[in-house]
Parts: C-alpha cells; sequence; structure tokens
C-alpha cells in the first residue's frame, strides 16, 4: 500500500529520525539525559492548566482600550474575562455606565456571550449577562419591569420571548427579583410551548433559591421533551445558579432516578444532570448514586 504521505516527505521524515538517533547514540550519558529531559518537557494535553503567561491586563493594555471604541472595549475585556485576566472583570464594571446606549448587538459579540456564559466561572458569566443587558438597551430600573411584563404574560410570540429572557437577566441581577419570579412561573404553565420554554432560561439565570423545585417540577412533569431538557441543563449546567445551588437540586433526581414513570430519556437526562452537578462519574445506578450520596452526608 502507498503512504499516505507524499514520497519525499515519508523518506525526508524517516532520514531525520535516523539522524536523531544517531546523534542521541552518540551523546555523552549527560547529554543524553538532557534531551529525553526535553524530550518529556514537551507539553502534552494531560495534566493540571499551565499558565501561558501572568495573565494580567498590562499598561500597554489599557493603554490601547482607551484608544477603542466602546464596542471593541466591551469585545476585547470579555475575551479577556474568558480568559480570567485578572482586571478584566475590574475594567467592564468600570466601564459599563460609559457603554450605555454605545453597545449593538454584532455577530462577534454574540459569539463571545455565548461562550462566555457557559465558563465554568460564574463571574465570567455576570460579566457577559451585564454586557448583554447594555447590548439589549435596558435600564436596570423597575420602570423597565412594568414595561416588559405585559409582552412577557400574553404578547407575540417573538416578543414575548425576549421579554421573559430580559426579565430572567433582570432579575438576576437584582431588579425585583420576586416580581420576576411570579412572572416567569406564570409563563412555565402556559399551553404554548415556547413560553414555557423561554420562561425556563429566564428561571435559570433568575438563578434564586426559589427556582430549584419549579424547576425539577418542570423536569419531572413538562410534556414538551424539549423542556424537560432545558430544565435539567438549567439545574445542571447552564445559567446563574451556583453549585451549592444546584447540589441542592440532587435529593430530588436521586428520587427521579428511581422513578419508572419516567420514560427512558427523560431518566438519562436525571443521571446526565447528577454527573453535572456532582462531577462524579458513576454508572446508571440509582443504588450507586444513593450510596455515594449517602456518604458525603
Amino acid at each position: 500500500m502507498e503512504p499516505t504521505v507524499p514520497r519525499r516527505n515519508w523518506i525526508t521524515t524517516v532520514m531525520f529520525a535516523v539522524g536523531v538517533m544517531a546523534i542521541v547514540g552518540l551523546m555523552s550519558g549527560d547529554a543524553r539525559a538532557a534531551w529525553q529531559e526535553f524530550a518529556i518537557a514537551v507539553l502534552g494535553l494531560q495534566g493540571p492548566p499551565v499558565a501561558a503567561s501572568a495573565n494580567v491586563l498590562s499598561e500597554h493594555h489599557l493603554e490601547e482600550l482607551d484608544k477603542m471604541p466602546p464596542q471593541a472595549q466591551a469585545e476585547f475585556l470579555l475575551e479577556r474575562s474568558m480568559n480570567h485576566y485578572d482586571g478584566a472583570n475590574r475594567e467592564i464594571e468600570r466601564r459599563l455606565p460609559a457603554w450605555r446606549g454605545k453597545l449593538d448587538a454584532s455577530a462577534r459579540l454574540e459569539t463571545l456571550f455565548r461562550m462566555a456564559i457557559a465558563s465554568d466561572d460564574l463571574r465570567v458569566r455576570v460579566a457577559a449577562v451585564e454586557i448583554d443587558i447594555l447590548t439589549r438597551h435596558l435600564d436596570k430600573t423597575s420602570e423597565t419591569i412594568d414595561r416588559l411584563e405585559p409582552a412577557a404574560r400574553g404578547g407575540e410570540q417573538g416578543l414575548r420571548a425576549n421579554a421573559l429572557w430580559d426579565l430572567g437577566l433582570l432579575g438576576g441581577r437584582g431588579v425585583e427579583p420576586a416580581r420576576v419570579a411570579e412572572i416567569l412561573l406564570a409563563s412555565t404553565r402556559d399551553e404554548n410551548e415556547h413560553a414555557r420554554y423561554w420562561a425556563v432560561e429566564g428561571l435559570a439565570y433568575l438563578a434564586t433559591d426559589e427556582v430549584i423545585d419549579p424547576l425539577l417540577q418542570i423536569f419531572h412533569d413538562d410534556p414538551s421533551p424539549a423542556i424537560r431538557e432545558r430544565a435539567a441543563c438549567s439545574l445542571a449546567q447552564s445559567g446563574m445558579l451556583t453549585r451549592e445551588q444546584r447540589m441542592k437540586a440532587v435529593p430530588r433526581l436521586l428520587d427521579f432516578s428511581n422513578d419508572l414513570s419516567l420514560d427512558e430519556q427523560t431518566r438519562g437526562w436525571v443521571f446526565q444532570a447528577l454527573r453535572d452537578i456532582t462531577g462524579q462519574n458513576l454508572p446508571r445506578d440509582p443504588s450507586a448514586w444513593r450510596n455515594w450520596y449517602d456518604r458525603q452526608r
């Protein structure tokens, strides 16, 4: 069979390898040990994180930031926030007032936002949410909740979805969270599947302790598989719940794991949620999960 690389490249590779082996063979013991140490030091894919730099915003970064328009500043700093640069979130917080009314939706910012809200660091997610609130031209006031409520309760489908999302973002940032929860929970019982879906999304970003039981109930009972899956993701990984809050869902999820009234797909999501919340890679076995949980108490 012909080699899968061009013959000349293949021959060159073989000759290079033979040459390297010959050189290593001629080395002294100390030189050979140094070569082997270098080979071992070549960075692999496995192991703990290895820093590429000090991960701090330099004076040069800050000087260049001041020359950028607000949109470019927001994009630059959100990217640095995702990469855990010290000072990135501080700069975002400092610049948010000056960005008001000056940020607009863009493909670049949308891509960064979607990546940031999947971060394992909730502070990165907060940075993304704060920037998204500005991009959506929302004021963090009770008057904004007044404006959004009618659309969230019964607007046209697209308008309603946007209002439910906006309410979740604002409530999660401290704007009338109890009132926002009441509006979102009302829509989780709506006949309109699209409205229920976006109400669940809103609850995930509202992220108060009070949303955990409703999300569990939706996960167990909603007739739509898409909404059950979204509720499971909201409990397990997505949104703004902390790990401590997510752990509060584990006892009920353990009950669900042994609930034969659930279809196989939903029970599969139960075990996936348990793995995501706890970090444990146990088999799809209710007894194994129950035994593990009991040992932690």
